[in-house]
């Protein structure tokens, strides 16, 4: 996962990518726009889910908690780390995600989180596939100082990522209705899920 030509692709990302609220800001232009992200920018449905998303941003942003057990984990952090995460600005899993793993980020002067597109950087999502898929949010926690990747999470929390495979291993394919669901789920579950995950993974 980290040899040299993987970690070449990550710096050479890392140096073109944006920081959370630049990420946020893209999102509120391009909703002024109707356009979004993304190899089609003026498709109309993706420029909704921009939309869609520019509000469940500024809405996580404005109420998102976090326990005492992250902080504490969080802010004892020893690594200096940056956590890469490639989305795009129509995604709905990223919308519901970024923002509690910017929550997170925040909690530790060790780790930094920056933001850059999916389409826009191809071949370093190709090394960094969900079961042969380019699916988004996928957070890739690079260590700095040692220069090698130590673990990569995404594009869903795993209480998502299960409620998901059960849904496809009895229907065979997700259907627009479980996809209403699912973002009634993360509205629901307000980013623990999120939370619960890292704890381990900063453990």
């Amino acid at each position: 996962m980290t040899d040299t030509s993987v970690i070449e692709l990550l710096e050479a990302t890392l140096s073109k990518s944006i920081s959370y609220n630049e990420y946020v800001q893209l999102t509120a232009d391009l909703t002024a726009e109707n356009k979004s992200t993304g190899n089609d920018p003026d498709n109309e449905a993706l420029a909704n889910y921009t939309m869609l998303n520019d509000r469940r941003l500024k809405r996580w942003n404005k109420t998102l908690k976090v326990d005492q057990e992250i902080t504490e984990i969080a802010s004892n952090q020893s690594k200096n780390l940056v956590w890469l995460v490639l989305s795009e600005s129509w995604c709905g899993d990223a919308a519901h995600n970024i923002p509690v793993l910017n929550k997170i980020a925040e909690l530790s002067d060790k780790i930094e989180l920056k933001l850059a597109l999916r389409d826009e950087n191809p071949e370093l999502m190709n090394e960094f596939l969900t079961n042969g898929g380019a699916a988004i949010p996928k957070l890739i926690a690079f260590d700095k100082d040692a220069k090698k990747v130590i673990y990569e999470w995404g594009p869903r929390p795993s209480e998502a990522t299960k409620l998901v495979a059960d849904y496809k291993a009895e229907h065979g394919k997700l259907t627009p209705e479980f996809k209403e669901d699912l973002q009634r789920w993360y509205n629901k579950n307000k980013g623990q899920a999120v939370i619960e995950d890292f704890k381990k993974l900063l453990s």
